[in-house]
């Protein structure tokens, strides 16, 4: 975690977190890491893991409910938000919905949303109350943070990790505005980044314990996803079991019924992963 404040890794020289996916030319960089012969590259990715985090801190029942029958976090959002059954919900509210779940947990306020949504900012400002509205246990978590973090001058994860915000104490409102952004997100966060960690330690003590270090290599971490180089023979079978390892980091039991779900996809290079089923 050193370089960051909230926990998760950082990566320098090269960058290797910050080459995009979504683009062509990510892409095209991406696809020049490239397996060993007889290996597969796999990606195991911690799917809406701050989403849930924040459903499972805050113990907002509707947001816990939604991850509980494994809907769409987003299409369901939308279904209440817009007050429209599920399968109503078009793609501009589900893109709407996307655009607030993640930016509230971020702190994101009216102008922010009103510019991400593309919307005039009377309704921006109504999609927002809307959204608390709704999801008000959520409302209360994050300000229930904000004004425990002013108490306290600090935050914690879910395991107990402090971060300390000074910024709280400042005279300039724009700076205690960002502090605060910062601490609401901090415990969400940190949370994840904290999971991440304790999977990584997790995997690599199964792999030690089954003498598997020469065959199954972790390369990269990226926030929510770990990279691993696998033996093409054991590809099915250590990917299972590595799945199992993050997914139960935090058990469902713990987390209100949640599951930490996680992707897995594989390729011979990092630019063409194809999602795969273990079952």
């Amino acid at each position: 975690q050193a370089g960051t404040t909230t926990g998760r890794m950082s990566s320098q020289n090269p960058n290797l977190q910050n080459i995009p996916n979504k683009s062509e030319l990510g892409r095209n960089i991406r696809k020049s890491f490239v397996a060993d012969k007889g290996f597969k590259l796999v990606a195991f990715d911690y799917s809406q893991m701050e989403l849930r985090i924040a459903a499972f801190l805050s113990g907002d029942e509707k947001l816990v409910e939604i991850f509980r029958k494994g809907e769409d976090v987003h299409t369901a959002v939308a279904s209440e938000v817009f007050g429209v059954s599920f399968d109503n919900v078009d793609k501009e509210m589900r893109r709407q919905a996307k655009v607030i779940n993640f930016g509230i947990i971020y702190g994101m306020g009216i102008n922010a949303l009103r510019q991400n949504l593309g919307t005039d900012r009377e309704s921006a400002h109504k999609f927002y109350n809307e959204y608390f509205n709704k999801f008000s246990g959520l409302a209360e978590y994050l300000e229930k943070v904000k004004n425990e973090t002013y108490k306290k001058g600090y935050t914690e994860t879910f395991f107990g990790r402090r971060r300390y915000f000074e910024g709280l104490n400042s005279p300039l409102p724009y700076i205690r505005a960002s502090a605060e952004r910062m601490a609401i997100n901090a415990p969400i966060q940190g949370t994840g980044a904290d999971i991440v960690k304790l999977a990584m330690s997790k995997v690599d003590e199964y792999l030690s314990e089954n003498n598997l270090k020469e065959d199954a290599r972790l390369l990269l971490q990226v926030h929510d996803e770990l990279l691993f180089e696998i033996k093409d023979s054991l590809v099915k079978k250590v990917s299972l079991e590595i799945k199992k390892i993050m997914e139960g980091v935090i058990s469902p039991k713990e987390m209100r019924g949640i599951v930490c779900m996680v992707d897995v996809s594989a390729g011979d290079n990092w630019g063409e992963m194809v999602r795969f089923a273990q079952s």
